[in-house]
């Protein structure tokens, strides 16, 4: 095959690219992309995501980000539908605008979280694990995936394929230094339960720090971490060395072991914990 023939069958898809990934807003805090039919991604200024998806009947928006001037607003300007404010876990670069929503969602297990900052004053609804939120010819379901945080949750779209995971398996690099501590273990049940998932018709996992990575991540990366994980459990890692960032609710000494694109931050005293 000649390299114009070539050309000429990359150039359809090189365009279907460009005409799901387009912008299609941005001001001063935050950028917005449709990534697919129906999906959006928010990308603020200081790297934290929010995704936008909407069904016929609702939307959902997924984390709400840091600062981001009325967020409410913004989101209204991509759809008018009815919608649903879920979060993935507590943490404020996740939570940040909830006071901007008069009701949000999210799983019981991080009220443990809600401390940390002030009060929110909307209502609250709990998500179980494996429950569905129906928007409309679009259903999307809610697996409870802790480690990171005690109630880290990923969202589920099983017709797109798509997998919507917040922190639960970072950004490349996963946090598991945070308090409260979870035992590596725990982290790799999510693994081996996400693993499956990818093995029954989940092909694309969009983090919760898309500025970093500007891709979905495919089953090689949760392979690559249950690896990792599995060598902290058993004693086997090798290559670990001390993490050179520290935040309030973390350890005092962090270590990272990482392999090609991922890595997990963690505490030595707590890895049984």
């Amino acid at each position: 095959m000649n390299k114009k023939s070539i050309l000429l069958l990359a150039f359809p898809l090189l365009m279907g690219w460009m005409a799901s990934a387009q912008s299609v807003y941005k001001n001063q805090d935050l950028e917005i992309t449709k990534l697919e039919d129906h999906l959006w991604v928010f990308e603020t200024t200081d790297k934290t995501t929010m995704y936008l998806i909407e069904g016929e009947k609702k939307a959902m928006l997924i984390d709400t980000g840091t600062k981001c001037e009325k967020l409410n607003e913004v989101v209204r300007a991509i759809t008018k539908k009815p919608l649903v404010v879920l979060l993935t876990h507590m943490h404020g670069d996740h939570a940040g605008n909830i006071d901007q929503f008069g009701e949000i969602w999210f799983h019981p297990a991080d009220t443990v979280l809600l401390k940390n900052g002030k009060p929110y004053q909307g209502k609250i609804h709990f998500v179980a694990d494996n429950q569905i939120f129906d928007l409309g010819k679009k259903k999307l379901q809610i697996i409870h995936m802790p480690a990171h945080t005690p109630g880290s949750i990923v969202v589920l779209d099983h017709a797109a394929g798509n997998c919507f995971s917040g922190d639960a398996f970072g950004s490349g690099q996963v946090w598991l230094q945070l308090k409260p501590y979870a035992p590596i273990k725990t982290y790799i049940s999510s693994l081996v339960r996400m693993e499956t998932l990818m093995d029954m018709g989940i092909t694309k996992i969009y983090c919760g720090h898309y500025p970093y990575v500007k891709k979905a991540y495919d089953r090689s990366y949760i392979q690559t971490m249950l690896k990792l994980a599995k060598s902290l459990d058993d004693g086997t890692a090798r290559n670990a060395v001390p993490f050179d960032r520290k935040v309030s609710i973390g350890c005092e000494h962090p270590m990272i072991l990482t392999e090609g694109v991922a890595s997990i931050v963690y505490d030595p005293e707590h890895l049984k914990y």
